[in-house]
């Protein structure tokens, strides 16, 4: 039996791939959550096979953060990414940070019960939506280099993040749990590790990087 664990923040989705996947003894659902700070947590106490991680997370710690975590903590958790997004920035950092899979909401019901059992024996699993887009980056020698955002720390990503979504200094202390003038300083050391100036400036880079979306969080 395949122990999963489904991350997205909209309950509906949850219930949608819950009811698909319990339909087959094969797989066990163990825990679902909205939240990415909840979702490293529960991978860290439930230990799944392989945990469904959406992109658009609220708050600090989105999708693709929370996976980097989990990778980092929990080499044992097999994660596919499962978005309605392909941006190519989405893949490519999934794939460095070491997802296993990337499947897109719009897949049909088999696609997603093929890529949990193939990631589920050591595999990977790119939807070819995905895939295509991978060839490309690398056919053009752009493929999984590292960038400055990379460089950040997992706590500068957080903020980041949270600046991008239009947070304060003093939001980002009380939702992280830490001083106002340890926001500042985190807040002063990406942007000069970035080489930024503006909150516009940054808002326009997390857009291009993939990092939030037009849409919102």
């Amino acid at each position: 039996m395949i122990r999963i664990v489904i991350v997205d923040d909209h309950d509906l989705v949850r219930e949608g791939i819950r009811a698909l996947l319990e339909q087959d003894p094969v797989f066990q659902v163990v825990g679902e959550t909205g939240d990415g700070q909840e979702a490293i947590r529960m991978a860290t106490r439930l230990r799944p096979d392989v945990l469904l991680m959406d992109v658009s997370l609220p708050g600090g710690i989105g999708g693709l953060e929370a996976t980097e975590a989990i990778v980092a903590d929990c080499p044992g958790v097999k994660v596919i990414i499962l978005t309605q997004y392909e941006h190519r920035e989405y893949i490519k950092r999934a794939i460095r940070i070491g997802a296993r899979g990337y499947l897109l909401k719009r897949s049909v019901a088999a696609q997603l019960k093929d890529a949990i059992k193939t990631v589920y024996q050591g595999q990977r699993y790119l939807h070819p939506a995905a895939a295509e887009e991978l060839a490309e980056l690398v056919a053009t020698g752009r493929a999984l280099e590292e960038d400055d955002y990379d460089r950040l720390t997992p706590r500068e990503k957080q903020v980041f993040k949270l600046l991008a979504e239009g947070k304060t200094s003093r939001d980002i202390a009380k939702y992280l749990t830490i001083s106002l003038k340890t926001a500042m300083t985190h807040r002063t050391n990406l942007m000069a590790k970035l080489n930024m100036h503006s909150r516009a400036e940054l808002i326009r880079y997390a857009i291009r990087k993939a990092i939030i979306s037009l849409e919102g969080p």
